[in-house]
């Protein structure tokens, strides 16, 4: 870990051409989640603020929250990034923030904020903290039914995903009516709708026709289409099939892997 350190407080940021070598770095820090690296990290993303280098500043926040508590000296520079005029900075920023301290006061209005974003990635960055809140993030959910309608299913998804993990039992009829129609709308947002559907448990009953339907064909959506995507696509299906009609006694069971 220190050699990560030195190389990247050696990296001249005033250089676009060395982002990449930046954020594999800070990637890495992040997945260490060291403490002694906090420095490091606070040092870079001054320096990415500077020379406007978002991808890395992004980079830097993510690491930073990875840190948690221990990157509280850090939560001045992080809070006012919270305004940045960048469109992936910013709920970067207030993730970090969220990472730091868990504090919710603060933390919530700039996440209802996101949520009437026009950038759907921002309203899809909002949702996911959110759901990872839970019920303490009651006060989004007029907001997260609402964009339920919304024009692009990723973010119907999304949002779906979090009014579970925030509002539970009572949300679950618009939730799975949302995740169902955007994964026959768009095929590609299968294993996200999959993987909610795993979380809901015996409540997405509902959705066995549909999941029936897909070991049948001939190629099914999933994140990039890729062959590993498709059999986690399969085997999860698979499991919740079984989960949600499991075999009468004595029937043979399917297998899952």
């Amino acid at each position: 870990m220190p050699r990560l350190c030195d190389h990247l407080r050696r990296i001249d940021l005033s250089q676009q051409r060395t982002e990449m070598s930046a954020n594999a770095i800070l990637s890495a820090l992040a997945a260490l989640a060291d403490p002694a690296a906090v420095p490091t990290a606070v040092h870079t993303l001054g320096a990415a603020v500077r020379h406007d280098q978002y991808g890395v500043t992004r980079s830097a926040l993510k690491a930073l929250g990875a840190f948690g508590p221990a990157a509280t000296g850090a939560r001045d520079t992080i809070r006012s990034l919270t305004t940045a005029t960048d469109a992936q900075v910013r709920p970067a920023a207030v993730a970090a923030l969220w990472a730091l301290g868990g504090d919710l006061a603060e933390v919530m209005p700039l996440l209802l904020d996101l949520l009437d974003d026009r950038i759907t990635f921002r309203i899809r960055d909002a949702a996911a903290l959110l759901g990872e809140i839970g019920p303490p993030a009651s006060d989004a959910l007029p907001r997260l039914r609402n964009l339920l309608t919304h024009d692009y299913e990723w973010v119907r998804v999304h949002c779906a995903a979090a009014l579970w993990e925030i509002g539970g039992e009572a949300e679950a009829p618009a939730v799975l009516d949302t995740l169902l129609q955007a994964m026959a709308q768009n095929p590609a947002t299968a294993n996200h709708v999959m993987a909610c559907l795993n979380r809901i448990g015996p409540l997405a009953a509902p959705a066995l026709p549909l999941l029936r339907e897909q070991p049948a064909l001939n190629r099914r959506g999933g994140r990039f289409r890729s062959v590993e995507h498709d059999e986690e696509l399969q085997r999860l299906g698979r499991t919740l099939i079984a989960r949600l009609d499991p075999p009468a006694p004595g029937a043979p069971v399917a297998r899952t892997v």
